[in-house]
């Protein structure tokens, strides 16, 4: 005999008097029997059998009465209602969890983040970061492109002086001429890095400081909130000698680590080994060149950490090291994909203007094609005004990649989003079952 009472309908219980295949009545017995007449009267009977109740549960409320069912019947499903597998979240459109098509038949995601300004409030894929990017320089182009054009101008000017008057009697001729000794080919190709690392190392300066200036403008606008160059340069300002400092740091530690890769080599060199110490001294170059590129990447967030929480250097340093920890490579590709983007767009303007600066040279086209013009100063001052309008898309670019880079892995290991949606006026953002900007 089996105890274990069947599948019950709603308000009824086991009859203590029934046996095992027996059920209970089909509906309440207070109602007539077709088959009786309606005026019979007559005693009740004795065992009318269990009866419905008058006040029945909620059918949300409602679970199955433990144990299997008896054989032979399939119990009903339960009636949807709030709270039920198939009822949606609360705030979600449509057809919820379960749907209606069973579990996750009709699930249509979370409901989106909050978005209040150029980014959605929570973890940016690499679209998204570089959308922010250009999303920061249409909504605020005044002031992006007034940071821009006035640290470009500076670093411009600096680059056609230093190449003008320092660089210019360096001799590169020597590289493409297949008679030059192996010391003529090393002086050249010394002179070509010195010239290339004096420019680049300008241009670096620059973009930390467009970096630096241009991440008060994109933290407003990850809020959606408004700001001028005044106000940008108010904010920087008591951080630029710390930004400097920071910069100088970074160089001192990438020269170094090249210049202990390639010391070995050098001191080969020196001592007669000749060709073996240049080719040594190239290899360890090569190695310290890629321990140099992990250690910048590593560092890469220290200057929007640097701005935005008013960290000193050593500390923005930790917190760059802390953020990248685990998402180096993430990190890197972003970075280089930015770079790429972002060095197309401005070789589309800067090559038509160093074509244009090659013909109003002295030796013209031909001089310049072959290596053998001289770069005067209206070469000079031409490809430097094409630079200028290629860094106006470069430095917005780059310095809004590493700032919404900065925000985005403090989002994935900080939460970051619920203070940004604070800050931002969000109401209930973060509160369980509120929709974001409700």
């Amino acid at each position: 005999m089996n105890d274990t009472p069947g599948w019950a309908s709603p308000g009824s219980a086991p009859s203590d008097g029934q046996g095992t295949g027996a059920s209970g009545p089909a509906g309440p017995v207070d109602r007539p029997d077709p088959a009786q007449p309606a005026d019979q009267t007559g005693p009740e009977p004795a065992d009318p059998g269990p009866k419905w109740s008058e006040e029945q549960p909620p059918p949300a409320q409602w679970s199955a009465p433990a144990g299997p069912p008896p054989p032979g019947r399939t119990p009903p499903p339960p009636p949807p209602g709030p709270g039920g597998w198939g009822a949606p979240p609360p705030g979600a459109p449509g057809g919820g969890y379960g749907g209606h098509g069973g579990w996750g038949a009709g699930w249509g995601g979370p409901p989106p983040a909050a978005k209040p300004g150029v980014i959605p409030l929570r973890p940016l894929g690499v679209g998204e970061i570089l959308d922010g990017a250009v999303s920061t320089m249409r909504a605020h182009w005044r002031t992006v492109l007034g940071i821009s054009l006035t640290v470009a101008v500076l670093t411009q000017i600096v680059v056609v002086l230093l190449r003008g008057f320092v660089l210019d009697d360096t001799s590169t001729a020597a590289l493409s001429d297949p008679s030059a000794t192996l010391s003529e080919l090393s002086r050249a190709m010394g002179d070509a890095m010195l010239s290339s690392a004096v420019v680049s190392l300008v241009a670096l300066i620059g973009t930390v400081v467009a970096t630096a200036l241009l991440t008060t403008v994109t933290s407003r606008a990850v809020l959606g909130k408004p700001v001028t160059t005044g106000e940008a340069w108010r904010d920087a300002r008591p951080q630029v000698p710390k930004l400097f400092g920071l910069i100088f740091l970074l160089l001192l530690i990438a020269f170094g680590v090249i210049g202990a890769g390639s010391l070995p080599g050098i001191l080969v060199a020196f001592a007669g080994g000749g060709e073996a110490g240049v080719a040594l001294a190239v290899l360890g170059s090569l190695g310290a060149a890629v321990v140099a590129l992990w250690l910048m990447i590593r560092f890469s967030l220290s200057s929007p950490a640097l701005m935005l929480e008013k960290q000193g250097i050593t500390k923005a340093m930790g917190r760059s090291a802390k953020l990248v920890r685990g998402s180096w490579w993430r990190v890197f590709g972003i970075q280089l994909l930015a770079m790429i983007i972002a060095n197309v767009l401005a070789s589309i303007i800067v090559i038509p203007f160093t074509l244009l600066a090659a013909a109003l040279s002295g030796d013209g086209m031909a001089g310049f094609l072959d290596g053998s013009g001289d770069l005067g100063w209206a070469f000079l001052v031409v490809s430097g005004i094409g630079s200028v309008i290629g860094s106006m898309i470069t430095f917005p670019v780059s310095a809004g990649v590493t700032v919404l880079l900065y925000i985005d892995q403090r989002i994935r290991r900080e939460a970051l989003d619920l203070e940004l949606a604070r800050a931002a006026g969000v109401q209930g953002y973060g509160v369980p079952g509120a929709t974001p900007g409700s």
